[in-house]
């Protein structure tokens, strides 16, 4: 069985991402990438081998389509491209309401269509409410904490920094439920040294007294600095009357464009198994 032939609606950030990962895919390939009328006709780097179209129609065997065009235009290229019979998935960013109705229509189109759908394929909505839901699954009594952009305190970081053994340092703050300030120090280590030591030296520290204080080792300080990274964390406390108070916790940082295009590409695997209508991404899906 040849691989799944799938086109990217769009190509900005989001859809030059996908483009560039399904080259490099076993089981998908890139059909072609359709881009606005009046667009540069040729694609950069190794895309310029792959046709570009102004309409998914003038591509070849197109089974599936990645609708990477700005929140605004997915329902409308979506509804277009289910008309056609070609399954789609979209990763638009609404929330609440919002987010429900758009996810309705795109399956009312998919419905009536006899096609497939895959909504919320991204990171949120896709992936984040999975890990906050799973988080809560495990832990179902207590409170869950999502924080999505540390602040940076300039001088934390230079008191972390000047520590023995700490090469470079970035600290991130931010108020727990309670209103507690908790701080999340990231260091990059000279040859040598000892993460245990460094955190043992930042607790000692005045400046970091009696606040709720997590320290993380990174390879290289910049990677958390650049600028299409995001930081998050979420925290799960359990509320247990009787034994012991377990908790959860996620810090990571990353580039949303690319964890989405991931999500996205894990969701055109499945079409082909899915039935007609509208199918919320889930990691089993």
């Amino acid at each position: 069985m040849g691989k799944l032939q799938v086109a990217v609606i769009g190509l900005g950030r989001l859809g030059l991402a996908c483009a560039e990962a399904l080259i490099d895919e076993s089981e998908l390939a890139l059909a072609g990438v359709v881009r606005q009328p009046g667009a540069p006709a040729a694609l950069p780097g190794r895309l310029r081998l792959y046709p570009v179209a102004s309409h998914v129609r003038e591509l070849e065997g197109v089974r599936a389509a990645l609708v990477c065009v700005p929140a605004y235009a997915v329902l409308g290229v979506a509804r277009e491209l289910l008309q056609a019979r070609i399954p789609v998935v979209e990763c638009a960013c609404f929330e609440g309401q919002a987010l429900e109705a758009h996810h309705a229509a795109l399956g009312e189109a998919a419905d009536n269509h006899h096609v497939a759908a895959v909504v919320g394929a991204g990171w949120d909505p896709g992936v984040l409410p999975l890990l906050r839901s799973a988080f809560e699954m495990l832990i179902p009594r207590g409170s869950t904490a999502l924080h999505r952009h540390p602040g940076l305190h300039l001088h934390h970081s230079a008191v972390v920094a000047g520590l023995r053994g700490v090469k470079g340092a970035l600290t991130g703050e931010y108020r727990g439920d309670n209103g507690a300030s908790q701080h999340y120090v990231y260091v990059e280590l000279e040859t040598g040294a000892e993460l245990a030591q460094v955190q043992a030296a930042i607790a000692a520290d005045p400046l970091f007294a009696g606040e709720v204080t997590q320290v993380f080792q990174v390879a290289h300080l910049s990677e958390l600095e650049g600028e299409d990274g995001l930081g998050v964390v979420l925290e799960r406390r359990g509320h247990a009357a009787h034994g012991p108070h377990q908790s959860l916790l996620l810090e990571a940082r990353f580039d949303t464009t690319a964890f989405s295009a991931r999500v996205m590409l894990d969701a055109a695997r499945k079409l082909p198994g899915l039935g007609r209508g509208a199918h919320p991404y889930a990691l089993g899906l």
